[in-house]
């Protein structure tokens, strides 16, 4: 019983506060998201025949989610991609290998393409972060 107390003790202590900054706590929680910059480059987008054909990590494509895919980064890795021409930014998780194109970091779905504003021009300049 010794043990089980001590065990929950210390679990207290390694809990977050949970003391209020003042602020309301869901208004900033988008803020609080720590990102930590990767890379910056060319994006471009793709879909069409690729819908719905296997990713690299075993799932199908599917042009309207949010995802991507990257040369290097863990399948499941969040990464936040800005447009560097309007600065419109969205969330994407990696589940592809790519770009095979020299000078692009990232090829966006269909969905990520158009939520930041790059579908017209096809490939544009972006900074990418990762979730921390």
């Amino acid at each position: 019983m010794k043990r089980f107390t001590l065990l929950f003790m210390l679990s207290l202590l390694t809990l977050p506060s949970c003391a209020s900054s003042g602020k309301d706590s869901l208004a900033g929680a988008k803020e609080q998201t720590n990102w930590k910059p990767l890379q910056s480059g060319k994006a471009s987008y793709y879909g069409g025949r690729w819908h719905r054909r296997l990713t690299a990590n075993g799932e199908r494509y599917d042009q309207n989610s949010m995802t991507a895919a990257h040369k290097t980064l863990p399948f499941g890795t969040r990464v936040k991609v800005t447009n560097l021409r309007n600065g419109k930014t969205c969330e994407v998780r990696i589940n592809n290998r790519g770009p095979f194109i020299k000078g692009r970091v990232i090829d966006l779905s269909v969905a990520a393409a158009k939520e930041i504003g790059s579908i017209n021009a096809g490939v544009v300049p972006v900074k990418l972060e990762v979730k921390m």
